[in-house]
């Protein structure tokens, strides 16, 4: 075989291994790419959707992907979370969706696994769904409690000791000291009740108000207005004389139009005065043995009582018209 007929040939059989080669190549590559396991486990979303052919990292998560066809929807905080905040390892498909895989329970476990009963994806410390949860429990949140730190009345106890479950509702639980450290007035020494709400609101805490009618002796007319340390001066609640002249003795001793202690007045204020209008007096002379009538209800208490004498003051009439009597002309 010459020269001329043997090259082409050879050229033939070349060109024929080169294609089967090549073939050859390009089956093992699609075995390959066929064959080989995602690191993200049974992830149904291609390559294509985070990496592109510029650059493998970082990722670029495409503008079509939807978390949500996951089974877990992107809202709120999770939105602007980092993807590694929560796929910690490259297995996304069977990254589990409970809250307490990536948010640590500070309750330990005593409102449940349940994270979305009072909270929210749109923040982690949004009050909204708390206070709502709060109001249908034993203890509903109003005034001041709506913007207190939950820490401030649920605080942190010893292991196994409860934070949030069964707390006492009862003010003194959380007010106690505030209570004992109270000097104006000191509500340990005056016998205060440890109700607070006897005499604070929610609303305005400084400003107590005490609701006397349901005391033995409710507030009427000017008593009303008269600051407690008018009658409790000695800082005495529990258990304080209710009788006028516990209050109004000096005022007693130091009258002179009449003078109460010469005329002996009773010390029982209310025979003639009233806590609305304290003077002018009224005394009801219906209730002695000598009842006014006629021109004597119009007649001044000084007209017949010009000597300061009240009790035992003689009723015959001579004792007040005997010169009306002598002066008589017609008849004498």
């Amino acid at each position: 075989m010459n020269a001329r007929t043997w090259i082409p040939l050879l050229l033939a059989l070349a060109l024929q291994g080169g294609r089967a080669s090549a073939q050859g190549n390009a089956d093992r590559s699609v075995t390959v790419a066929a064959t080989s396991a995602s690191p993200h486990g049974d992830l149904a979303e291609a390559c294509s959707v985070c990496h592109t052919a510029t650059g493998w990292s970082p990722v670029r998560l495409d503008s079509e992907f939807d978390h949500a066809r996951t089974g877990f929807s992107l809202e709120g905080a999770h939105a602007r979370s980092a993807c590694r905040d929560c796929h910690v390892t490259l297995d996304f498909a069977d990254t589990p969706s409970e809250c307490v895989t990536c948010h640590q329970d500070v309750h330990r476990g005593e409102l449940g696994a349940d994270c979305s009963r009072c909270h929210t994806p749109r923040s982690f410390v949004d009050r909204a769904a708390m206070v709502q949860l709060h109001q249908a429990g034993r203890f509903a949140l109003t005034g001041a409690h709506l913007v207190t730190d939950c820490e401030s009345c649920h605080t942190p106890t010893a292991p196994g000791g409860l934070t949030f479950v069964n707390r006492p509702t009862e003010c003194e639980s959380c007010h106690r000291a505030a209570y004992a450290a109270t000097t104006d007035p000191p509500h340990e020494a005056g016998g205060f009740p440890l109700d607070c709400a006897q005499c604070h609101a929610t609303t305005i805490w400084e400003r107590a108000r005490f609701n006397h009618d349901g005391s033995a002796f409710p507030l009427t007319g000017a008593h009303r207005s008269v600051p407690c340390g008018d009658c409790h001066a000695n800082h005495q609640y529990a258990g304080t004389p209710a009788a006028c002249a516990s209050c109004h003795q000096a005022d007693y001793d130091g009258s002179t139009d009449p003078s109460h202690p010469a005329a002996r007045f009773p010390v029982t204020c209310e025979t003639c005065h009233t806590t609305t209008v304290w003077s002018p007096t009224s005394f009801d002379h219906a209730t002695t043995t000598f009842p006014l009538t006629g021109a004597h209800l119009a007649t001044s208490c000084a007209d017949c009582h010009a000597d300061g004498v009240f009790a035992g003051k003689p009723s015959a009439c001579v004792s007040c018209h005997q010169a009306d009597y002598d002066g008589t002309a017609d008849p004498p």
